[in-house]
Order: C-alpha cells, then structure tokens, then sequence
C-alpha cells in the first residue's frame, strides 16, 4: 500500500483504482539518460564535444542556468506569464464571457496549499523551459473534481508506454505534492491523473526538448570567458606568462626560479615590482582582454541565447535598446514571437486537464501584458466608443473606472446609416433625372381647364397662395366699401 494525495492505494495500481499493464516500459531510452532517482534529463547532458563523457565535462542545467543570459530569458519569460491572471470564460453565443463555476473556479485561484496561482503559473513555464516537460499531478475529491494541481520534479518522472499504446507515467516519492510509498516503491499513474506539458518534441512525441539543449555551448562559452576574465582580474590583471634566461640552465635553477618569482609575485603580493637579473625577460601568455576582443564574444553568446529563447535581445540587456515611441507594438512583437504558443499551451493543457466541458474554457488575460501608454489607451478608448464598437461603460472598466448611468448601450450618430438602407436607397436610384413625359401629357398638363382646382391650388407656391389670399382679401374690402 502507499499513500497518494492523502489516499490510500494499492502500489501496482494506478491513481483512481485503474490498473497498470505489467508490459509497460520507459520511453526514449535511446535519447535519454537516466539521472538521480530514476527520473530522465533532456539531451542537454549529452557529450558538447567528443570524449567530454569520458572526461566527465557535462552541460547540465545547473551550470548552464548560472549564464547571466539564459537566467534572465528564463525569468522573464516565466515571470510574464505568470503575471497573468488565469481567467475561466464561458460561451455566451458567438462570445466568450468570464464566468465562475464551485468545480472550476477554486482551483484556477488557488491551485494547491503552498502555492497561488502565480507561482503555480511560473514553476510551470520555468519547468517546460529548464527541461522540456512540465508534469502537473491532479487531486481529485470524491466526485472526481480536480481541487488541486502539483508541478511534479521532472527529474523524478518517467513516461511509460504499454504495448497496447497506453500512457502512463512513473513517479518517485515527491512528498511536497503529496506522492509518499513505503520504501523506495515508487508509483505508477495513467495519463488521465498527469497534465503533461511538452515543447520541441524532436526525438518522440512524449519527450519534450529543452531550449537549453541549442544554447548549451554558447552558455558554456560564455561561462568561460567571464571565468577566465574574473581570474585575469583576481590577479591583478596581470596575466601569467614566462622568465627567460639568455642561456641554457638548469632544472634546479629552473625550479627556483620560477618558487622565488611565485613567492615574491604572486598570490597577495600580485602587482610588485619585480627586478631582473642576468639577462632575464618575462614574456606574458595570456592576451589581453582588447586582444581577445572577450566584449564581442561574450555579446554574441548572449544573442546566440536570445535567439533559441525567441526573446528580443534589448529585453534582457543584450545590444541597444529601440527607442520607445511605440510600447504596444514591441509588446505584441515579444508576445507574438515568445510568449503565445507557451501561453496556448498552457491554456488548452488546463482546458483538458480539468475536463472542462466545450461551453467552458481557460484563458489568460494579456491585459496584463499587451497595456499601451495612457494616451493611446484614451484615445484607442474613445475612438471604440465614438465609432460605437464599446459602450461607456466598458471604456470606463479598461480605465478602472466605475460604470455610469446609461452607459451600457453603444452609441452612433443619427445622421448615421446602415450599410442595408444605403443599399436600398441606391437600388432605386434616387438620382438619376425623371423621364421626359409624352407631349400629349404635357400639353393637358398645361391647360387651364385640366386638373381639379384642389390639385391646382396644391401645386401652387407657397408665395403663390399668399399672394392669392391676399387680393381676394382686398378685393373683399373693395366691395364694401361700394356699398356703403
């Protein structure tokens, strides 16, 4: 028996009761080498030149994270994802809404007991980046709801593939997320109880590669020229070098020689002022660090780095910075280049992970990472709301602002219309010239006994009937006046 996630079952079971095929074995033992208690390094500890092995001189991750470049990329990267608040959004038609759901909402807030969901988010993408796998062991209540996610050690995890091609991972004692045996037992889930997060799989689909494994050597490089640059310095910044005599000596000559000069000029007393006799000449080895040109070097290991991480170089120190007239769109540059296919991952991983059903999904919000300056925001904001995309009230929300009485309704411009009424309009034709009627028309059009005197006095002028009022008015007074 051992005990899983506060559970108890059987060790030659699998999570959940499910049994596992006695054929199951490791995947990618060709490609991979063991390392620790069983678990699998990527390919990264593999020979960086021949006969490294044989010397014991390894590019593992340990070393190769200490590259001031490799750091940098990886904390950036996983502290800008991390930042992102992890969002569940429900289908509401054609759009997406955020929502919130007892089974799924707790544990996208909080997704275990010691971490919140931004350091869950970070060991995650930090995992997948410093080993190429990122295996997240669920927790389940008795309803089989997911209540908890644990990022495991990649390091103490194997995939297994039976012959049936079921998946199925083996896990070593990991007693922070819960996974405790008797003895060395160790354990043995189906895939159902793993998020398996992978990148660049190049040599088996369940076996993700490192972008460590194609910057190994330019880290490497680059840990050696500042190792050889902070022992130049550590000396005084005198290099080593060499005493010659004008002629043959020997080795006992040699050898006192070369004590005294250790003893008088090296280690603390580094930079004294040495005298030479008979004829000696001290010739230095070490070239100087504007002969190496180390400062060009040690810049094109840093951008060989940038370049497998996809992280535009000014971003972590590395040549010159752009100027900034444009935030957004270096933004949406880094995003676009480094961060979507890590962040759609996750996303979709999550989606599966917790059996979302389709109306229901996960979503980080870029509002945290593609924000523009305050006037382009306004202006962007005002432009949505004056075209009648947004409403009031949702410019007010981006701008943290409270939402206002009858601010929830876009609004247009009356003179304004639709593209269907323009249509109509236009199909019957509103201006092209009327056609000419015939000339018997025209000429009983004009004649003074056509026409009844209603429509006669309908098309008259304005003026015209003023006018007419007028004299009949007069000619009223006219009359009175002849019979009085």
């Amino acid at each position: 028996m051992m005990r899983l996630l506060g559970f108890d079952i059987a060790v030659s079971r699998a999570a959940r009761g499910k049994p596992v095929p006695m054929d199951a074995h490791a995947v990618g033992s060709g490609t991979l080498r063991p390392f620790g208690s069983g678990g699998w390094w990527p390919l990264i500890v593999r020979e960086s030149f021949s006969g490294a092995w044989q010397r014991n001189i390894e590019l593992r991750p340990e070393t190769i994270l200490a590259y001031h470049a490799v750091y940098a990329c990886i904390t950036l990267i996983s502290a800008d994802v991390g930042k992102l608040a992890v969002r569940l959004m429900k289908a509401d038609g054609a759009i997406w809404i955020e929502t919130q759901s007892p089974a799924f909402s707790p544990v996208l807030r909080k997704p275990n007991r010691y971490q919140n969901h931004i350091q869950f988010v970070e060991n995650w993408i930090m995992s997948k980046l410093t080993r190429g796998n990122t295996y997240v062991l669920k927790e389940r209540d008795n309803r089989g709801v997911v209540v908890a996610l644990y990022v495991l050690d990649p390091s103490r995890v194997r995939p297994l593939v039976a012959d049936d091609g079921g998946v199925y991972y083996q896990l070593d004692i990991d007693v922070l997320a819960g996974v405790v045996t008797e003895g060395d037992t160790q354990v043995i889930v189906p895939a159902s109880e793993i998020i398996h997060d992978r990148m660049n799989c190049l040599f088996h689909p369940l076996v993700g590669t490192s972008p460590l494994f194609a910057c190994a050597l330019a880290a490497r490089q680059g840990l050696a020229i500042l190792n050889d640059s902070a022992a130049f310095f550590e000396n005084g910044a005198e290099p080593g070098g060499i005493l010659v005599a004008p002629g043959a000596i020997s080795d006992e000559t040699a050898k006192r020689l070369k004590d005294r000069w250790e003893e008088n000029y090296g280690g603390q007393n580094r930079g004294r002022i040495a005298v030479l006799g008979d004829n000696l000449k001290y010739e230095p080895l070490t070239m100087t660090a504007v002969d190496a040109q180390l400062i060009e070097q040690l810049r094109m290991t840093s951008e060989i780095v940038c370049s497998v991480f996809h992280v535009p170089g000014y971003m972590v120190g590395v040549g010159t910075a752009p100027t900034y007239n444009n935030i957004e769109a270096l933004s949406q540059n880094y995003y676009s280049q480094c961060l979507q296919s890590l962040i759609e991952s996750f996303e979709l991983c999550m989606d599966e992970g917790l059996a979302l059903p389709d109306t229901y999904r996960t979503e980080l919000d870029l509002d945290g990472l593609l924000r523009m300056d305050t006037a382009t925001m306004v202006k962007t904001l005002s432009d949505a709301v004056g075209g009648g995309i947004a409403a009031p009230n949702e410019a007010r929300k981006k701008l943290n602002l409270r939402p206002m009485k009858g601010g929830d309704t876009p609004y247009m411009q009356q003179q304004n219309y639709s593209l269907a009424a323009l249509d109509e309009r236009d199909r019957n034709k509103p201006f092209a010239k009327p056609d000419p009627a015939p000339a018997g028309e025209q000429a009983a059009s004009t004649s003074p006994n056509s026409g009844d005197a209603d429509d006669d006095t309908a098309r008259e002028s304005g003026q015209e009937r003023a006018s007419r009022w007028l004299r009949q008015l007069l000619a009223g007074l006219t009359e009175g006046d002849d019979h009085a």
